[in-house]
């Protein structure tokens, strides 16, 4: 496989401005993200459903798998040189802990880096392993994921109904106060850890997998055909049968049904990318797959700006204009990113994070 495999950025670009789609829809709402944890995210309106049903878990699920093809991507680089695996891995890892802290406290409350850093930190020390003991940590945790999220859901929607508890109210005023909130808010916050690092575990060795099985290979045609048939044609009717179930299926609409999807979305796009001659849009996706990282921070930091009150404040501005200003709110900071993500990678080889993190490495090598 050549070191540079254009699909692979197109969808890290996907992924990207599909979490974003997802996302936006927390920096818009009055009060911001910390709403969610309160029932301030208005989800009500059938064209709103419908755009949030299309974007919720699918790209964060296809972001995990690639970031799971990205770590076997470093372990053949590890082989290849001869170098002991997983060796300095867990300083990667640590630092990607890092950044994701800093970004939870200053600009997201739903940040994912931080539980990819630990699961990879897991799956470093299983990606070599044969695939016998890959399939039974896969089945293993998959199968107890899904028995848990099951579970989770048949007491939802079997317990009467409550008032809702005291939660965190949500304010955008005050970026400060907002940081404090995530502060003393951080078990309640970061609660969803507890989800991420399982069903990563298993996307980051389906991913792992699915790269030595050749689906970026120029023989993988058949393998993405099937992923495309099975993931869209099983995943996209459960999708729509999860979000009409309402509320109580909030667990399997995120957790368990967007994988399907993310798996056809892989080969879909693959696919696509192999069957047709690359353009202008197609450069720039891949650019902001290149500069994934950066560009995922960045389109936060952007929407939070605009967003808040201690910003432009144009989700109180805007209140009354959902859910179409927010459709336009994620394509003028999807624009932003393929703009300035080839732009930035004309001077330099690596997004601004990722050659932070690289400096990083190589400083702690040399310690």
């Amino acid at each position: 496989m050549p070191d540079r495999v254009e699909a692979l950025d197109v969808l890290r670009g996907v992924a990207i401005l599909g979490t974003l789609a997802s996302n936006v829809w927390l920096f818009t709402a009055p009060g911001g993200p910390a709403a969610l944890l309160h029932g301030g995210i208005d989800t009500t309106g059938a064209v709103q459903t419908v755009l949030v049903t299309l974007s919720n878990g699918k790209f964060l699920a296809l972001l995990t798998l690639l970031f799971g093809i990205g770590l076997e991507i470093q372990y053949r680089s590890a082989v290849r040189r001869g170098v002991p695996w997983p060796g300095r891995y867990p300083v990667r890892a640590a630092i990607l802990f890092v950044e994701g802290l800093l970004h939870y406290l200053l600009v997201f409350e739903f940040d994912v880096l931080m539980g990819y850093a630990i699961t990879s930190l897991l799956v470093a020390h299983l990606v070599g392993r044969s695939d016998r003991v890959v399939r039974a940590w896969i089945g293993g945790v998959g199968s107890a994921f899904v028995v848990a999220v099951l579970g989770v859901t048949a007491l939802l929607a079997t317990a009467p109904p409550t008032a809702a508890g005291p939660g965190p109210v949500g304010s955008t005023a005050s970026w400060t106060a907002q940081v404090a909130e995530r502060v003393t808010g951080f078990a309640l916050y970061r609660a969803e850890l507890l989800l991420i690092v399982p069903s990563a575990t298993v996307l980051f060795l389906v991913g792992s997998r699915l790269l030595r099985a050749g689906v970026f290979d120029a023989g993988g045609a058949r393998l993405r055909r099937r992923l495309a048939a099975y993931g869209l044609g099983l995943g996209v009717p459960l999708n729509v049968a999860t979000a009409l179930a309402g509320p109580d299926w909030v667990l399997v609409d995120r957790y368990l049904v967007p994988p399907l999807v993310a798996l056809g979305l892989l080969g879909a796009v693959t696919e696509l990318v192999a069957r047709t001659r690359g353009g202008v849009g197609r450069r720039r996706l891949a650019a902001v797959g290149r500069t994934a990282l950066s560009c995922y921070v960045l389109q936060n930091v952007l929407a939070a700006a605009l967003c808040s009150d201690w910003g432009l404040g144009l989700a109180g501005r805007f209140a009354d204009a959902r859910p179409w200003w927010v459709v336009g709110l994620w394509a003028a900071i999807s624009l932003v990113l393929l703009l300035a993500a080839p732009a930035w990678l004309r001077r330099f080889p690596r997004g601004p994070l990722e050659l932070l993190a690289h400096r990083l490495r190589r400083a702690a090598v040399r310690v």
